[in-house]
């Protein structure tokens, strides 16, 4: 009897199969991972062929541990943004240029004084920025003309392992919107942009909605993995709106916030808007957007304090920052080590502390750095809830973040309402997990499938009113550092090595 699903999530560090029941329950999980290149500043690479041995082995574990008779289907969720190109065995032809990859600031800057900066996001539903892929596809056809010419597709994640668990060159909406060479309103790749980036329609796979059967799993892979030949592989959604889904965000009114190495949060919207105040993506549902806000530095920033100051671990630092004041007695944090996305679009930005004097100590800074995360959501969160015309009253958040309690106190009282903490570690696998549900036949709608497979939060940290007082008052210093110091990182930015 086929009654699990399994749920991938081909995240930016490793490959993560798991197996979930009809009711959301994990059965057995296996992890992979593979490495990550920075052969030159602002580059980020990986070897593609990574992700698909790191899948295969996965899934072999996986059918290890569980009998194969019982799988249903399988979807993908995956890193966004990121790309390689195939020839037509489905092989790599270069190394996949990652999300995190800034190596194409300049073709930002050209593509949107060609095309125009307003048009792009209308058509796309991102504001021009390095992390869509279109802009580095761009700086492959001006930098190697000749692998763009003569390569087969270019492909996402998703792509690149559905064709090899299928044969088939396909893609899911919510997987190949990331790259920005979409028109979201219709869902289907935009001719001018597709030409902008310096490719044909025809090197552009095949575009299907989530949850629809991609094809079976072929015998050659079955072998290889130890599943059954025939097992449904479903198109799957992005990491982000796999994540949504996961968390049961599939309708208005809903929000997530998840606290991993970025921030992010997300709002469904019935209706197609675009803002420079988030980023609008396709729904995982297959109707709809998510319309997503973006700090690049999240917990990174943590880990990276830790580092620096020598610290113990970042529960140590926390236990000293609870006795410290709020407002971390005058410290000030803009925590954008790795430039801004929402609402600024600007990535020469870079970090500030503002305020500090010789009585400062390291916990100062850990609480402080806590504070400007939270004053950054809570204006990327204000931006978003004026254009969908309401404010959530509550929010479910996910991720690392959620184990500092001080964190998700401050995060509570600047953005001031409740947050319910998700109780599902592997929200982006769910989500993947629920489209596969759906597949084979286990509910009528991905919507049904979120609902009956996401566990109720059971824990929920409230708002501290004269916290919220005492942020209220802070975050409008806060909102005027970007524009504070936004010409002298313009400025120092410019004098980098080219």
């Amino acid at each position: 009897m086929s009654d699990v699903v399994i749920g991938i999530d081909a995240s930016t560090t490793a490959v993560k199969a798991i197996a979930f029941t009809r009711d959301g329950r994990e059965l057995a999980q296996s992890r992979v991972a593979y490495p990550l290149s920075n052969p030159l500043p602002g580059h980020f690479e990986q070897d593609p062929e990574d992700w698909w041995s790191a899948l295969v082995q996965a899934l072999k574990e996986l059918a290890g541990r569980i009998d194969p008779s019982r799988f249903a289907a399988l979807s993908i969720a995956h890193q966004r943004e990121t790309f390689t190109l195939i020839d037509g065995a489905g092989k790599a032809l270069n190394p996949a240029i990652l999300w995190l990859d800034e190596r194409a600031r300049p073709q930002v800057a050209r593509l949107s004084k060609e095309l125009g900066r307003d048009t792009i996001t209308a058509w796309s539903g991102k504001p021009p920025d390095p992390t869509p892929a279109f802009y580095a596809i761009a700086w492959l056809s001006e930098h190697r003309p000749e692998a763009v010419r003569k390569a087969r597709a270019v492909v996402d994640v998703n792509g690149f392992l559905m064709h090899r668990l299928t044969g088939r060159l396909a893609t899911s909406t919510p997987s190949a919107d990331p790259l920005g060479l979409l028109s979201l309103e219709t869902s289907t790749w935009h001719p001018t942009l597709v030409e902008a980036a310096g490719l044909r329609l025809d090197q552009l796979p095949e575009i299907i909605a989530p949850g629809e059967v991609c094809g079976g799993l072929t015998a050659e892979v079955a072998k290889l993995t130890g599943l059954k030949a025939g097992l449904p592989i479903v198109a799957g959604a992005g990491d982000g709106q796999a994540m949504g889904l996961g968390m049961g965000v599939v309708e208005a009114g809903k929000t997530y916030l998840s606290l991993g190495s970025g921030v992010v949060s997300g709002a469904y919207s019935r209706d197609y808007r675009t803002s420079e105040g988030f980023r609008t993506l396709a729904s995982p549902t297959g109707s709809g957007f998510m319309l997503e806000t973006v700090l690049r530095s999240g917990m990174q920033l943590v880990d990276w304090i830790v580092r620096t100051t020598g610290a113990d671990s970042a529960p140590a630092l926390e236990v000293l920052a609870k006795d410290i004041l709020p407002g971390s007695d005058g410290l000030l944090v803009m925590p954008y080590w790795a430039g801004v996305m929402s609402p600024y679009w600007d990535g020469a930005a870079r970090g500030s502390i503002v305020g500090l004097s010789l009585d400062h100590k390291p916990a100062h800074l850990f609480r402080a750095v806590l504070e400007g995360i939270g004053f950054e959501q809570a204006i990327a969160t204000e931006a978003m809830e004026t254009s969908i015309g309401h404010k959530s009253q509550s929010m479910i958040a996910a991720g690392g973040g959620t184990n500092s309690r001080l964190l998700m106190q401050i995060m509570a009282s600047v953005l001031e309402r409740p947050l319910s903490v998700s109780p599902v570690n592997e929200a982006a696998a769910l989500g993947a997990g629920m489209l596969a549900a759906y597949a084979a036949g286990w509910f009528p709608s991905v919507e049904d499938a979120s609902r009956a497979m996401t566990a109720q939060p059971d824990n929920r940290v409230d708002p501290v009113a004269e916290l919220s007082v005492n942020y209220a008052v802070r975050k409008e210093i806060y909102r005027d550092l970007y524009h504070a110091t936004r010409d002298i990182h313009a400025r120092l930015d410019a004098l980098k090595p080219q």
